[in-house]
This record gives structure tokens, C-alpha cells and sequence, in this order.
């Protein structure tokens, strides 16, 4: 599938990720991956709020309004929560399951995606896996679509969590 895969390895393809275990036999399986010179434990409270906004490009999906680029210290997310805001009025999606630190999985749009913290020395390696049931026909055009909003995404949490103060 075309833009099935950017910054990821074949091993990091080859891993289990948390929505394999809801979603058995998918449509679409998309993987996205980046190096963040930072520990989990520094990336990931700027993934925890994703609860706040997007975070890719804050121009198409939220309404032009700037994503925060402070932490506003969040407490984890809890299965059932909301996953994401845009415009900061519309809640969309739920988080599913979370292991702080290591793990958050979510459902949008019907798509389920989990963000994957694993440490590379003093590095974190975010990993992004987006998989679908459903929409065959539609697929490769979400996958496109990901692609550019998810690389912005990764990129953005990337570059918050080495920028962060006291680092």
C-alpha cells in the first residue's frame, strides 16, 4: 500500500503493538516511527496531551488554533477519555488502553492507533502503528492522508520533548 511506512524498521514492523489485539485482521496497517533524543519519561507527557489538540498541522485540523507548546501537566489518560480535541470544542475518539510511559492506544475515526515509547539508550523511539477494519476501498487514501498528519505529528512531539526546558 502506498505510504504504508515512514521512519520505521523491519523489526519495528514486525512487532506486536497494542491494536493488534483489537483489531485481528485489518484492512489498512500504516506504521510511523521517530527518534526522540529524550527518555520516555520526557516524551511522554507531550503525548499525553493529544487530549488537548492535534499536534500535526494545527491549519487543517485545528481550526488554525496553535497547539500548546508547554506542558500544561495532565494526568494520564484513562481508558474511556476522550483522545483528542479540535478546535478546542470538538472531543473526538477514546483512549482504549494505556500503560504509562510505554503505551497509548486509542480509537478515531474508526481507526485504532497505538503510540509506542520504546528506549533506545538515551533515546526514545516513537512509533506509531494505525490499523483498520473496515474501508477497504478507502484505505490507500487514508494512508496517504496519515502520512503527512502523522510525520507532523511524531515530528512535533519530537521536537517539544528535546526542546524542553531543563534538558
Amino acid at each position: 500500500m502506498i505510504a504504508e511506512r515512514w521512519g520505521v524498521t523491519e523489526d519495528e514492523v514486525a512487532r506486536r503493538y497494542p491494536c493488534d489485539d483489537l483489531v485481528p485482521t485489518p484492512v489498512m496497517e500504516v506504521w510511523r516511527g521517530v527518534t526522540v533524543r529524550a527518555s520516555p519519561a520526557e516524551v511522554w507527557p507531550w503525548l499525553c496531551q493529544v487530549r488537548l489538540a492535534p499536534y500535526s498541522y494545527d491549519w487543517i485540523d485545528n481550526f488554525g488554533r496553535r497547539s500548546p507548546r508547554e506542558l500544561r501537566g495532565l494526568p494520564d489518560p484513562q481508558p474511556g477519555e476522550r483522545f483528542t480535541r479540535i478546535g478546542e470544542r470538538f472531543e473526538i475518539g477514546r483512549v482504549l488502553s494505556v500503560v504509562p510511559e510505554e503505551h497509548l492506544t486509542a480509537r478515531i475515526v474508526g481507526a485504532v492507533m497505538s503510540y509506542v515509547l520504546v528506549p533506545t539508550g538515551s533515546t526514545t523511539r516513537l512509533l506509531l502503528k494505525v490499523v483498520m477494519a473496515r474501508g477497504r476501498w478507502y484505505a490507500p487514501a487514508l494512508a496517504a492522508g496519515d502520512l503527512v498528519m502523522a510525520r507532523r505529528q511524531l515530528l512535533n512531539f519530537k521536537a517539544l520533548a528535546e526542546s524542553a526546558p531543563g534538558r
